[in-house]
């Protein structure tokens, strides 16, 4: 199969990879032409395990090209993707369709014979209505058919997700777009993914649907984490309780500073918007909104009351910037908010990230930003764990204590048992615990 994908970001370089992976032969294109010419010399515009290499095998194949012609690269294709970015519009939280739309009518003045046109973007529920309508108006008489296809892919996981996910939802009610898309994920056929064929609307909405529940979970068990404190009982012990039951479930049940990403804090807005939109609210996913929001504030306020509640002339160490592990993703990432209410309260902040320095340079400009752990650490009254980054995970804590001028540590991912910690000389603050 001939697939073009339009957009070369997180989504569309991933899903591209993967599909040329697969055997097809994959266009990416984007209008940056300095990514496409970085991605031409191997260099990936994104952090994600896995992906240089997957991308260097495809490219040598012959599978894999890059283009800013988006015209050529649509000539002759078996199917579309529209992969380009769908964020939260300024001063209301809608999703911004604008790129969607104007990559809809560049492909609609491209085409040149019968084409499944996919959108693989996050998008509110009526989105493909208004794709095929630009289509319709703009591309003549050529039979097209509009499918929803949304992403699934988990930053730091995203290869894996793809090539073996849970499930393929395909919304269109068009037979000859539903060939087209079984012939396009027939690799997946031998790992037994099942493939949903829905409506549209459908479709477009179980991406939301899903992503408002899994925050849903993540809030959840944070607020357990606060009464657990409350009460002393131990918030992963609660978590393994009711994880293990199967109409539960443990993943997304691990308490911690709250959800970022590109994701979560954008979708759960756009769904808020879309209940508004057809005046039917959901109560509970603007509970968890404001759940989170306010979470990632009141873990800086830990920070401090761990300090003996006074930060300033304080110097504290922040291990891990990017909302999770394995991505360089700093979007909406929980360090944002502790790092800027440390400094509002007259402390000084060093850091390290293994992947997330670079950008969060460009956004937290009066952070130190240090080569190591051991070296944020020096001479810092505290040291506080806000992702969960592999390297974190066995630090050697008399090591790190005796580079400190103080002896805390807020663990704010449970990485360490508390023993382990307090034996170290640390006076320790964890989640729920």
């Amino acid at each position: 199969m001939r697939i073009t994908m339009v957009g070369s970001g997180y989504v569309g370089l991933v899903s591209g990879a993967c599909f040329s992976d697969f055997g097809h032969d994959v266009i990416c294109v984007d209008k940056d032409a300095s990514k496409i010419a970085a991605l031409e010399a191997g260099k990936m515009p994104i952090f994600e395990p896995g992906l240089d290499t997957l991308v260097a095998t495809n490219v040598a194949a012959g599978r894999l090209k890059f283009s800013t012609d988006l015209k050529a690269a649509v000539s002759g294709a078996d199917a579309v993707f529209i992969a380009v970015g769908t964020p939260s519009r300024r001063g209301d939280g809608h999703a911004d369709l604008s790129y969607v739309f104007a990559a809809t009518r560049e492909i609609a003045a491209a085409i040149d014979g019968p084409l499944v046109v996919v959108t693989k973007s996050t998008v509110p529920v009526g989105t493909g209505d208004k794709v095929e309508e630009i289509l319709t108006e703009l591309a003549g008489d050529f039979p097209i058919a509009v499918v929803s296809n949304p992403e699934f892919l988990r930053e730091g996981a995203a290869i894996g997700d793809f090539k073996r996910p849970d499930r393929i939802v395909i919304g269109t009610d068009d037979a000859r777009a539903q060939q087209v898309m079984r012939d396009i994920y027939r690799p997946l056929y031998l790992n037994e993914s099942p493939i949903l064929f829905t409506g549209r609307r459908t479709s477009e909405l179980i991406k939301y649907a899903a992503n408002a529940f899994l925050a849903t979970k993540i809030t959840f068990i944070n607020e357990i984490a606060d009464l657990c404190e409350a009460v002393g009982a131990n918030v992963q012990d609660v978590a393994r309780g009711i994880g293990l039951d199967n109409r539960i479930g443990s993943k997304f049940l691990h308490a911690g500073p709250g959800y970022g990403g590109s994701c979560f804090p954008k979708d759960t807005l756009a769904l808020l918007k879309t209940a508004e939109d057809y005046e039917t609210p959901v109560r509970i996913v603007e509970a968890v909104v404001q759940v989170n929001d306010a979470r990632k504030r009141a873990m800086g306020r830990k920070v401090i009351a761990a300090l003996g509640g006074e930060a300033k002339g304080k110097t504290v160490a922040v291990l891990g910037l990017t909302f999770k592990p394995n991505t360089d993703d700093m979007r909406d990432a929980p360090s944002l908010a502790i790092v800027q209410s440390l400094m509002d309260a007259g402390a000084k902040v060093r850091a390290h990230d293994p992947e997330g320095m670079e950008i969060a340079r460009t956004m937290m400009p009066d952070v130190v930003y240090c080569t190591d752990a051991y070296e944020a650490a020096a001479g810092s009254d505290a040291v506080v764990i806000v992702t969960e980054w592999d390297i974190y995970r066995a630090l050697d804590l008399k090591r790190l204590a005796a580079t400190m001028a103080g002896a805390v540590m807020v663990d704010l991912r449970n990485v360490y048992p508390p023993r382990d910690v307090e034996r170290a000389g640390f006076s320790y603050s964890s989640i729920g615990r």
